[in-house]
């Protein structure tokens, strides 16, 4: 697996040409070298919570990528009414995704895939 740190809790993980990007705030993150039309095709974007430097870029990234936001079930929707393609994952295992599985798990500090 390869991960690629792109600013402040953005990361693009890259496994058996499968890639997915987490919380993709690259528009306006003085930290991020690289924006949002220049990453390479992603199957999914995986949001951690819902504050904008964690959304970032997710809804707009979602749609020429057709790329999966999978996200809490609440903000799934909140993207979803937006336009993009979500799925809305709870704590624990769930079905098995095109790019492979997620568990999502929740310490105490947030919550974190």
């Amino acid at each position: 697996m390869k991960a690629t740190f792109h600013g402040h809790a953005c990361f693009v993980l890259e496994r058996d040409g499968r890639r997915v990007i987490i919380d993709p705030f690259l528009t306006g993150n003085p930290a991020a070298v690289i924006g949002p039309d220049q990453l390479p095709h992603l199957d999914a974007i995986l949001l951690s919570h819902g504050h904008g430097d964690h959304l970032g870029d997710a809804v707009a990234l979602s749609q020429p990528h057709k790329g999966i936001i999978v996200a809490s079930y609440e903000l799934a929707q909140f993207c979803a009414d937006q336009g993009a393609w979500s799925h809305g994952k709870h704590i624990g295992g769930g079905p098995a995704f095109h790019f492979g599985r997620l568990r999502r798990v929740a310490p105490s500090h947030g919550r974190l895939w």
